[in-house]
């Protein structure tokens, strides 16, 4: 029986002579063993911790000799034990939560002298230098030969760069590393993503510039991603559209799309209000989504883009004379803000309600509408502009919803006197 985790002895006797404990731990190795005695050739159940200084240990007897284990914070790797002599703590901390509560039961059985033949026991021998080492935070592989096939990554990694190893899909070892906050599989040939990334609950950066992606899976943007995500990059892959709930991912602080051939952005992009950094440039965009004037961006560039010259007198016309029964309520929900949920309502008409058009007027329309394009200056949404074309532009054409005639002929007259027709 062996646990990895950092380790602290802790001398209950040093403050009666007034010392202090230097209160610093550092990484151990400790096993539960037989070591038999020389003198009187009998053997015993004994704890040995091994440390980067002291790789040979220290033994501990453990048969009616711990007064008491603490384990109030078992749940987050940590636990003390409380030997009788010496008069020390052993305190645990940073160990696996399965690993330790299974070695806290060996230690158990070990005081109590019961059941031992089932235990799983340890030689009682030096460790690996390795084995002692400080838990290994980053991990960065860039060659096929030099990917682990046999062995695990380490379990506390916090950045995993793996790239140029040719990979056609996510090794789902590295979805068991809880701690990971960036992860990157940029240059490989991934085609599509597990959605157990979204178990990935630090994950706050996702490099997956250069793969064979097709599609970004539905699932992971409604996964804890929503709530750890801030770096995304899914630059040059084979991407056409992403999911409707792409904006549920909430703390996106910069987004990269290049390199694609999406024809169109997220329909609710304003609502990625944290965003500070898009860019889409080199793609088949011919118009931007009516909620792009809500951005507030640092940088922006779409540059090579086959964007249309909007033309204010091209229009769509969806009204329906009457409204119908099912419009008429489906504004009043919206403008009323009346909460609605699978619950209350079909799943079919909650996603309507998602996806609904905005008038400018700031009336919502579900099926009846107006639709047009027009001329947007792009620097309205961000401080910085990367040229839209080589003739030096930095305006796109942006869709407008009208609710209505009146809407529309208003907006007209509007374009008329300031002579944007």
């Amino acid at each position: 029986m062996k646990l990895q985790c950092d380790v602290e002895v802790v001398n209950r006797m040093l403050p009666t002579v007034g010392l202090k404990n230097k209160g610093k731990s550092s990484r151990a190795v400790l096993s539960i063993g037989k070591h038999v005695d020389r003198s009187s050739h009998s053997s015993s159940l004994y704890l040995l911790i091994c440390t980067a200084k002291d790789r040979s240990g220290s033994k501990y007897k453990l048969k009616e000799n711990i007064e008491k284990f603490f384990t109030w914070f078992v749940e987050e790797g940590k636990a003390t034990v409380r030997l009788k002599e010496p008069a020390i703590d052993i305190c645990l901390s940073k160990a696996d939560i399965n690993s330790l509560k299974n070695f806290l039961s060996a230690a158990r059985l070990a005081h109590r002298g019961s059941d031992t033949d089932s235990l799983p026991l340890s030689t009682l021998t030096p460790v690996r230098a390795r084995d002692v080492e400080k838990p290994k935070k980053k991990l960065t592989i860039l060659s096929k030969k030099d990917y682990p096939l046999t062995s695990c990554f380490p379990y506390s990694l916090e950045q995993l760069q793996v790239s140029y190893c040719r990979l056609s899909r996510v090794d789902m070892r590295m979805l068991s590393l809880k701690a990971l906050r960036r992860l990157d599989l940029s240059n490989n040939h991934i085609k599509t993503l597990p959605s157990t990334i979204g178990d990935l609950s630090c994950l706050s950066e996702l490099i997956l510039h250069n793969n064979h992606l097709e599609n970004f899976s539905d699932v992971l943007c409604v996964s804890s991603l929503q709530t750890s995500l801030q770096h995304l990059d899914l630059s040059q892959n084979r991407l056409t559209v992403l999911p409707a709930r792409f904006c549920r991912l909430h703390e996106l602080v910069n987004l990269k799309l290049d390199d694609n051939k999406l024809v169109r952005l997220p329909f609710h992009i304003g609502r990625l209000t944290k965003m500070r950094f898009l860019s889409a440039a080199h793609n088949q965009l011919t118009l931007l989504p009516a909620d792009f004037r809500k951005l507030s961006l640092e940088n922006l560039d779409l540059f090579g883009n086959p964007f249309t010259q909007p033309n204010t007198l091209d229009h769509t016309i969806h009204l329906t004379f009457p409204l119908t029964l099912q419009e008429l309520t489906s504004r009043a929900v919206l403008d009323l803000r009346i909460p609605y949920g699978p619950r209350i309502i079909p799943f079919h008409l909650c996603d309507e309600l998602e996806f609904c058009k905005v008038c400018d007027c700031g009336r919502a329309s579900l099926k009846s509408y107006i639709q047009t394009a027009v001329s947007m200056n792009l620097h309205l949404v961000s401080h910085t502009v990367v040229l839209v074309d080589n003739m030096g532009g930095t305006e796109a054409p942006v869709q407008r919803y009208f609710c209505s005639l009146t809407c529309y002929c208003e907006f007209m007259d509007s374009c008329v006197q300031r002579g944007l027709r």
